[in-house]
């Protein structure tokens, strides 16, 4: 093959590398393609005669430059990052969901909607019909515990109300 072609090989890879990085940022495209531009640009100055040599030199400046360059690219030029404990549990804890099946306190047989997601509930003590309100409390392997949420009365509205009062 001639040389003159893999030194062309070198810096038209080497640009498309560095292209690519606009696609998938990483830093390592653009890493690879400057070590290929360097080497086809040595190359073409006559420093390499055989195409091994190009290779290798190629090879080595990658590794060179990876080593070098990428923590000083990564402490300046980081992604966006964003940190959340992933406990499910705690988050479900105290929602206040729709019964989508039957409950009762004996069967894992009944439903809730949590999340736009049927999931198995059982109640903690007594039945709750379809369509009524609980409140999660803690979850017994992929069964939802619940219990029922009690709406709040007018009246017992207004004794709130006038024991605040006084």
């Amino acid at each position: 093959m001639d040389i003159e072609l893999i030194t062309w090989i070198f810096i038209g890879g080497g640009l498309s590398l560095m292209l690519l990085e606009l696609l998938i940022p990483s830093g390592m495209a653009f890493l690879l393609g400057l070590s290929g531009v360097l080497v086809g640009l040595v190359q073409l100055l006559g420093f390499f005669e055989d195409p091994v040599n190009a290779v290798m030199a190629w090879l080595f400046t990658s590794v060179a430059l990876t080593i070098a360059v990428r923590p000083v690219i990564k402490k300046y030029f980081q992604g966006e990052t964003s940190f959340k404990f992933a406990d499910e549990d705690f988050e479900a804890m105290d929602q206040i969901v729709e019964v989508v099946e039957p409950l009762n306190d004996s069967t894992n047989e009944g439903r809730i909607r949590f999340q736009g997601i049927s999931w198995q509930a059982r109640t903690i003590d007594g039945e709750v019909p379809v369509g009524a309100q609980v409140r999660i409390k803690y979850r017994d392997n992929t069964t939802w515990i619940v219990e029922p949420v009690t709406p709040i009365s007018p009246t017992s509205n207004q004794q709130l109300k006038q024991s605040n009062e006084e």
